[in-house]
Protein backbone atom coordinates (compact mmCIF):
# COMPACT_ATOMS: atom_id res chain seq x y z
CA UNK A 1 0.00 0.00 0.00
CA UNK A 2 1.41 3.13 -1.24
CA UNK A 3 1.05 6.13 1.70
CA UNK A 4 0.08 9.68 0.41
CA UNK A 5 1.50 12.50 1.56
CA UNK A 6 0.87 16.27 1.44
CA UNK A 7 3.87 18.43 2.44
CA UNK A 8 3.08 21.93 3.96
CA UNK A 9 5.94 24.37 4.45
CA UNK A 10 5.97 28.16 3.56
CA UNK A 11 10.13 27.33 2.58
CA UNK A 12 10.82 25.95 -0.91
CA UNK A 13 14.12 24.50 0.01
CA UNK A 14 12.49 22.28 3.25
CA UNK A 15 9.43 21.24 0.86
CA UNK A 16 12.13 19.97 -1.24
CA UNK A 17 14.02 18.14 0.88
CA UNK A 18 10.81 16.65 2.59
CA UNK A 19 9.94 15.42 -0.75
CA UNK A 20 13.21 14.07 -1.82
CA UNK A 21 13.57 11.83 2.21
CA UNK A 22 9.85 10.55 1.84
CA UNK A 23 9.68 9.73 -2.17
CA UNK A 24 13.20 8.14 -1.82
CA UNK A 25 10.93 5.53 0.44
CA UNK A 26 8.74 2.79 -1.99
CA UNK A 27 5.39 2.83 -0.08
CA UNK A 28 5.24 6.33 0.24
CA UNK A 29 4.21 9.61 -2.52
CA UNK A 30 4.11 12.84 -2.28
CA UNK A 31 0.64 13.56 -4.33
CA UNK A 32 1.12 17.50 -3.30
CA UNK A 33 2.88 20.69 -1.52
CA UNK A 34 1.42 24.27 -0.11
CA UNK A 35 3.27 27.16 1.09
CA UNK A 36 0.90 28.36 3.41
CA UNK A 37 -1.59 27.48 5.98
CA UNK A 38 -4.67 27.94 3.87
CA UNK A 39 -3.54 27.01 0.72
CA UNK A 40 -2.29 23.42 2.78
CA UNK A 41 -6.24 23.34 4.54
CA UNK A 42 -7.64 23.63 0.49
CA UNK A 43 -5.20 21.24 -0.88
CA UNK A 44 -6.05 18.65 1.95
CA UNK A 45 -9.22 18.78 1.52
CA UNK A 46 -8.93 18.21 -2.15
CA UNK A 47 -6.31 15.01 -2.25
CA UNK A 48 -7.32 13.67 0.76
CA UNK A 49 -3.70 12.46 1.35
CA UNK A 50 -2.99 9.94 3.85
CA UNK A 51 -0.62 11.81 6.04
CA UNK A 52 -0.83 15.84 6.14
CA UNK A 53 3.34 16.93 7.12
CA UNK A 54 2.14 20.53 8.34
CA UNK A 55 5.16 23.26 9.34
CA UNK A 56 4.03 25.21 12.51
CA UNK A 57 4.82 28.59 11.47
CA UNK A 58 3.47 29.11 8.18
CA UNK A 59 1.84 32.46 6.42
CA UNK A 60 -2.09 32.89 6.94
CA UNK A 61 -2.76 30.03 8.92
CA UNK A 62 -0.35 28.40 11.27
CA UNK A 63 -0.03 24.73 12.02
CA UNK A 64 -2.18 24.85 15.04
CA UNK A 65 -4.68 26.08 12.75
CA UNK A 66 -4.51 24.10 10.20
CA UNK A 67 -4.44 21.08 12.33
CA UNK A 68 -7.35 21.91 14.13
CA UNK A 69 -9.03 22.72 10.03
CA UNK A 70 -8.32 19.10 9.36
CA UNK A 71 -8.13 17.06 12.15
CA UNK A 72 -10.00 18.82 15.22
CA UNK A 73 -12.71 16.94 17.55
CA UNK A 74 -15.51 19.00 14.93
CA UNK A 75 -14.22 17.93 11.80
CA UNK A 76 -16.40 15.13 10.77
CA UNK A 77 -13.81 13.07 8.71
CA UNK A 78 -10.42 13.91 9.99
CA UNK A 79 -6.89 13.88 8.32
CA UNK A 80 -4.23 12.61 9.92
CA UNK A 81 -1.67 15.66 10.44
CA UNK A 82 2.09 15.42 11.55
CA UNK A 83 3.40 18.92 12.57
CA UNK A 84 7.27 19.64 12.00
CA UNK A 85 8.78 22.01 13.89
CA UNK A 86 11.72 23.29 16.30
CA UNK A 87 12.38 22.37 20.00
CA UNK A 88 12.01 26.09 21.15
CA UNK A 89 8.61 26.26 19.60
CA UNK A 90 7.41 23.30 21.83
CA UNK A 91 4.68 25.67 22.48
CA UNK A 92 3.28 25.51 19.45
CA UNK A 93 3.28 21.92 19.70
CA UNK A 94 1.30 21.78 22.47
CA UNK A 95 -1.72 23.22 20.76
CA UNK A 96 -1.34 21.17 17.74
CA UNK A 97 -1.65 18.36 19.59
CA UNK A 98 -4.43 19.50 21.74
CA UNK A 99 -5.87 20.46 18.26
CA UNK A 100 -5.74 16.46 17.11
CA UNK A 101 -2.28 15.82 15.35
CA UNK A 102 -1.47 12.52 15.00
CA UNK A 103 2.68 13.25 15.99
CA UNK A 104 5.33 15.27 15.77
CA UNK A 105 9.30 15.77 14.71
CA UNK A 106 11.56 18.17 14.31
CA UNK A 107 13.46 19.27 11.66
CA UNK A 108 16.84 18.13 12.50
CA UNK A 109 15.35 14.58 13.75
CA UNK A 110 17.05 13.17 10.57
CA UNK A 111 15.22 11.41 7.63
CA UNK A 112 14.67 8.00 10.08
CA UNK A 113 12.55 9.80 12.19
CA UNK A 114 10.56 11.92 9.81
CA UNK A 115 9.48 8.65 7.94
CA UNK A 116 8.44 6.63 11.17
CA UNK A 117 6.21 9.55 11.70
CA UNK A 118 4.58 9.62 8.57
CA UNK A 119 4.20 5.59 8.55
CA UNK A 120 2.32 5.65 12.23
CA UNK A 121 0.25 8.10 11.39
CA UNK A 122 -0.67 6.14 8.06
CA UNK A 123 -1.02 3.54 10.69
CA UNK A 124 -3.17 5.13 12.47
CA UNK A 125 -1.20 5.51 15.48
CA UNK A 126 1.30 8.35 17.14
CA UNK A 127 4.82 8.83 16.95
CA UNK A 128 6.26 8.83 20.16
CA UNK A 129 9.78 8.73 20.88
CA UNK A 130 11.77 9.47 24.14
CA UNK A 131 14.39 11.69 22.50
CA UNK A 132 11.70 14.22 21.71
CA UNK A 133 8.16 13.65 23.32
CA UNK A 134 10.40 13.28 27.20
CA UNK A 135 12.07 16.90 26.88
CA UNK A 136 8.55 18.27 24.80
CA UNK A 137 5.97 16.81 27.85
CA UNK A 138 8.64 17.41 30.48
CA UNK A 139 8.90 21.33 30.09
CA UNK A 140 5.08 21.92 28.80
CA UNK A 141 4.43 20.10 32.78
CA UNK A 142 7.15 22.16 33.77
CA UNK A 143 5.45 25.42 32.51
CA UNK A 144 2.04 24.76 33.31
CA UNK A 145 0.48 24.03 30.07
CA UNK A 146 -2.63 25.50 29.99
CA UNK A 147 -6.33 23.61 29.83
CA UNK A 148 -4.41 20.47 31.63
CA UNK A 149 -7.18 18.19 32.90
CA UNK A 150 -7.14 16.52 36.46
CA UNK A 151 -6.59 13.03 37.09
CA UNK A 152 -9.75 12.06 38.63
CA UNK A 153 -10.91 9.41 36.23
CA UNK A 154 -10.23 5.89 37.78
CA UNK A 155 -7.92 3.70 35.62
CA UNK A 156 -6.80 0.06 36.73
CA UNK A 157 -3.61 -0.34 38.17
CA UNK A 158 -2.07 -2.50 34.53
CA UNK A 159 -3.84 0.75 32.62
CA UNK A 160 -1.63 3.60 34.31
CA UNK A 161 1.10 0.98 33.97
CA UNK A 162 0.53 1.72 30.41
CA UNK A 163 -0.16 5.19 30.29
CA UNK A 164 2.97 5.73 32.32
CA UNK A 165 5.43 3.65 29.57
CA UNK A 166 3.35 5.63 26.99
CA UNK A 167 4.27 8.60 28.38
CA UNK A 168 8.25 7.38 28.59
CA UNK A 169 7.58 7.03 24.65
CA UNK A 170 7.80 3.49 24.91
CA UNK A 171 6.09 1.70 21.62
CA UNK A 172 3.84 -1.43 21.84
CA UNK A 173 6.33 -3.72 21.75
CA UNK A 174 8.61 -2.25 24.01
CA UNK A 175 5.59 -1.89 26.49
CA UNK A 176 4.82 -5.67 26.30
CA UNK A 177 8.18 -6.89 26.72
CA UNK A 178 8.38 -4.62 29.85
CA UNK A 179 4.99 -5.42 31.46
CA UNK A 180 5.38 -9.14 30.27
CA UNK A 181 1.81 -8.75 28.38
CA UNK A 182 0.95 -9.60 24.80
CA UNK A 183 1.21 -6.69 21.83
CA UNK A 184 -2.64 -7.62 21.27
CA UNK A 185 -3.18 -6.76 25.54
CA UNK A 186 -1.33 -3.74 24.92
CA UNK A 187 -3.10 -2.82 22.52
CA UNK A 188 -6.44 -3.31 23.93
CA UNK A 189 -5.31 -1.17 26.99
CA UNK A 190 -4.65 1.83 25.23
CA UNK A 191 -7.59 1.87 22.93
CA UNK A 192 -9.28 1.40 26.54
CA UNK A 193 -7.64 4.65 28.16
CA UNK A 194 -8.23 6.49 25.02
CA UNK A 195 -11.87 5.83 25.49
CA UNK A 196 -12.27 6.29 29.37
CA UNK A 197 -10.23 9.55 28.97
CA UNK A 198 -11.77 10.86 25.81
CA UNK A 199 -8.60 11.09 23.98
CA UNK A 200 -7.93 10.46 20.19
CA UNK A 201 -3.91 9.10 20.42
CA UNK A 202 -1.30 8.31 22.56
CA UNK A 203 0.20 11.67 22.41
CA UNK A 204 -2.90 13.05 24.04
CA UNK A 205 -2.46 10.21 26.92
CA UNK A 206 1.12 11.23 27.10
CA UNK A 207 0.87 14.52 27.39
CA UNK A 208 -2.31 13.76 30.29
CA UNK A 209 0.45 11.75 31.88
CA UNK A 210 2.48 14.35 32.62
CA UNK A 211 0.10 16.97 32.95
CA UNK A 212 -1.07 15.07 36.07
CA UNK A 213 2.15 13.95 37.50
CA UNK A 214 1.15 9.93 36.94
CA UNK A 215 4.67 9.69 35.35
CA UNK A 216 8.07 10.35 36.53
CA UNK A 217 11.61 10.70 34.50
CA UNK A 218 12.17 7.35 35.21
Amino acid sequence: MTITVLIADDQTMIRGGLRLILEDQPDIRVVGEAADGAEAVEAARRLRPDVCLVDIRMPRLDGIEVTRALAGPGVRDPLRVVVVTTFDLDEYVYGALRGGAAGFVLKDAGPALLVEAVRAAANGEALVSPSVTLRLLRHLTAGGAPGARTADVPLSERQLEVVRAVARGRTNQEIAAELFISLSTVKGHIAGVQSRLGFRNRIEIAAWAWENRIVDGG
